[in-house]
C-alpha cells in the first residue's frame, strides 16, 4: 500500500537489505563490505534524521499549495491555465494520494525509528519518534477523519489496515504523547547530538551547544505543545473539558510549551545546490542558478488587501515587491498579471537557500496558549498572552524593530487591538484566531483552515475563488480518501460510506 513505501535513499536501501537478509551467509562470504546495507547498519538515528527532514519538508511542501489558495494565501500568476479541481473545489479521489501518500511514509520511517529504538533500548530516540509522528497522525486525521492508525505499518498480520474513529485517534494521541514524555526524560543512549541535534533543532540550538538534559526539556515542551493543539482543536465539541490533560502539561499553574524563539526546524546542511536546498526556498525560491523555482504561484489579492488597509509591515517579509509594490492576483481570476509582474515570495519565508526548514514556528504556540487562558483552561493573562504571540510571529518573520512595529500594529489596528476581543470566552478565541491567521501566511495552511472550520473567524467569504465553475460558496470541511486507498484497501475505505466533502465533517467541527 501506498503508505508502506519508503521515500528516497531508503528505498533503495530497504530493497538490498531484502535480498542480503534472504541468504545464509556461505563459506565464501570472506569479508563483511560496509558499504552493503544491512539491519545492523541501517540504524533507528539514521532513519530519524532523514524523517525529521522529510517532516520539516512536508510543511513547505508543495503538496499544502492548495490550503494555501484555498485560505487567500496564495494564487496564480496570469501565465498559466488556472488549475480547475482547485480553483473549483470539484477535487476527485486523486487529489488526495499526494498529501495522504507522502504523510504515511514519513510515518513509516518514524515507525521505524521508534521501533528500532526500542529494540535498542533507546527510548530517547523513540520518544522523539513518536513526538513528531503524533504531529503528522493529527494532521491526517484533520484533513481526513477516519483513518488508518491502530493497525498501520503492521504488515506482518495485515496489508489492509482498518479504519479507525477520528476521535478515538485523538484520544490515544494524547497517550502516546505522554509516553513520549516518559521516553525523553530518561537518559540518551547515544549522544543527543548524533542522532537529534545533528539534523533538527528547537530555538537556537546547534550541533554540540549546550547539555543533553536541556535539549530533552525542550521537547518535552514541544510534546506539550502538540498535546496543547489537540486539546484547542476539540475546543468546540459539547461537554469537552480538557482540565486533566492541561494540568499534565503544567508547571506551577503554567503551561509548559514552546516558547519565544524556540521554533522548532531542521537544517541537514542544505547547500545552494540542486536538490540540496531549503525546501520553502526549493518550491517557491529560485534554483541554484537564479531562476524563479516557481512562476505559476505568487501573493493573493485577498490577504495582500488586508494586509495593506493594516498597514502590516509583515507584508513585505510574505511577499517580495515588483516596482516598489507588492501586486497580487485573484484566485480564480482568468485574467492574472504574470509571473514576472506579480510578487512571488519575500525574505520572511523565503530568505535563503540554507535557511532552516520550519516544523512548528515559535508563535504557534504563544497563540494556544493566548486561547487556551481566554477560554479559562489555565492560568494567565489573556491579553498579554496574545499580544506576546503577535510579537513573537513579527520577529520570526524578521520585521524591522519587530517589537516596536508590532505593538504599533495591535495599536492602530481595531482588529487586532485587545479591546475590541469581545466580551465571551469564544469571541476572544476567535478574535485570537483571526490574528493567528494572519501569522500564517504560507506558513501553516492546515491550521488556519482548521481554525476557520472550528470558528469561522474570518468574516465574509473574499477568499473564495472567483472561477465561475466552483461549486461551492464556501470551503469544503474535509478531503476525499484518495483513489490509492479505493484500489489497494478497498472493503475498509469502503465502510466509512459516502464522503461529502462539504457536508462530512471531522469529529471536533461544530
Amino acid at each position: 500500500m501506498k503508505y508502506l513505501k519508503y521515500k528516497t535513499g531508503l528505498l533503495v536501501v530497504l530493497a538490498a537489505l531484502s535480498v542480503f537478509t534472504s541468504c545464509k551467509k556461505g563459506w565464501l562470504d570472506i569479508n563483511d563490505n560496509p558499504n552493503s546495507p544491512t539491519d545492523e547498519n541501517i540504524t533507528p538515528e539514521l532513519i530519524f534524521n532523514q524523517a525529521a527532514v522529510t517532516t520539516a519538508a512536508r510543511q513547505a511542501s508543495g503538496n499544502f499549495r492548495f490550503l494555501n489558495s484555498w485560505l487567500g494565501y496564495f494564487s496564480a500568476s496570469g501565465d498559466f491555465a488556472i488549475v480547475q479541481d482547485e480553483t473549483t473545489y470539484n477535487v476527485d479521489f486523486s487529489f488526495s494520494d499526494p498529501i495522504w501518500g507522502n504523510h504515511y511514509n514519513v510515518l513509516f520511517d518514524l515507525y521505524q525509528a521508534k521501533t528500532k529504538a526500542l529494540e535498542q533500548g533507546d527510548t530517547v530516540l523513540a520518544g522523539a519518534s513518536m513526538i513528531l509522528s503524533a504531529k503528522l497522525w493529527q494532521e491526517l486525521v484533520d484533513m481526513f477523519g477516519d483513518i488508518p492508525y491502530f493497525q498501520a505499518f503492521q504488515n506482518s498480520t495485515t496489508r489492509t489496515p482498518a479504519y479507525d474513529d477520528d476521535k478515538a485517534i485523538y484520544d490515544d494521541l494524547l497517550k502516546v504523547l505522554d509516553t513520549a514524555k516518559t521516553y525523553m526524560g530518561k537518559t540518551a543512549k547515544l549522544n543527543f547530538n548524533n542522532f537529534i541535534g545533528a539534523v533538527i533543532k528547537i530555538g537556537n540550538e546547534t550541533l554540540g551547544s549546550g547539555s543533553a538534559g536541556a535539549k530533552q526539556a525542550n521537547w518535552i515542551k514541544f510534546a506539550n505543545t502538540l498535546k496543547l493543539r489537540l486539546l484547542i482543536r476539540q475546543s468546540e465539541v459539547p461537554g469537552f473539558n480538557p482540565a486533566t490533560e492541561i494540568a499534565k502539561i503544567s508547571v506551577g499553574g503554567v503551561l509548559n510549551i514552546l516558547r519565544e524563539g524556540q521554533t522548532v526546524s531542521a537544517n541537514p546542511g542544505y547547500v545552494n545546490e540542486a536538490n540540496k536546498q531549503s525546501p520553502f526556498y526549493a518550491n517557491y525560491g529560485f534554483t541554484p542558478t537564479g531562476a524563479d523555482a516557481n512562476t505559476s504561484t505568487r501573493a493573493n489579492n485577498y490577504i495582500v488587501n488586508i494586509l495593506k488597509t493594516n498597514a502590516d509591515p509583515r507584508l513585505t517579509q510574505y511577499f517580495a515587491t515588483v516596482g516598489g509594490n507588492v501586486v497580487g492576483t485573484t484566485f480564480g481570476s482568468t485574467s492574472n498579471p504574470g509571473g514576472a509582474a506579480s510578487s512571488k515570495f519575500g525574505p520572511g519565508l523565503s530568505a535563503s537557500a540554507t535557511q532552516d526548514a520550519w516544523i512548528m514556528p515559535s508563535f504557534l504556540s504563544l497563540f494556544f496558549e493566548a486561547e487556551a487562558i481566554a477560554r479559562g483552561w489555565t492560568t494567565g493573562n489573556a491579553q498579554t498572552a496574545y499580544e506576546n504571540a503577535v510579537r513573537e510571529s513579527f520577529a520570526w518573520l524578521g520585521v524591522p524593530n519587530a517589537t516596536t512595529a508590532a505593538n504599533n500594529y495591535m495599536t492602530s489596528n481595531a482588529s487586532a487591538n485587545w479591546a475590541n476581543s469581545g466580551a465571551t470566552p469564544l469571541a476572544k478565541a476567535r478574535f485570537i484566531a483571526y490574528q493567528k491567521y494572519l501569522s500564517l501566511v504560507g506558513i501553516d495552511p492546515l491550521e488556519a483552515w482548521s481554525d476557520l472550520r472550528r470558528l469561522n473567524m474570518i468574516s465574509g467569504t473574499g477568499y473564495i475563488s472567483v472561477n465561475p465553475a466552483r461549486v461551492s460558496n464556501t470551503l469544503p470541511v474535509r478531503l476525499p480518501y484518495p483513489q490509492t486507498e479505493y484500489t489497494t484497501n478497498g472493503p475498509n475505505v469502503n465502510a466509512e460510506g459516502t464522503i461529502n466533502i462539504f457536508t462530512s465533517k471531522i469529529f471536533w467541527q461544530p
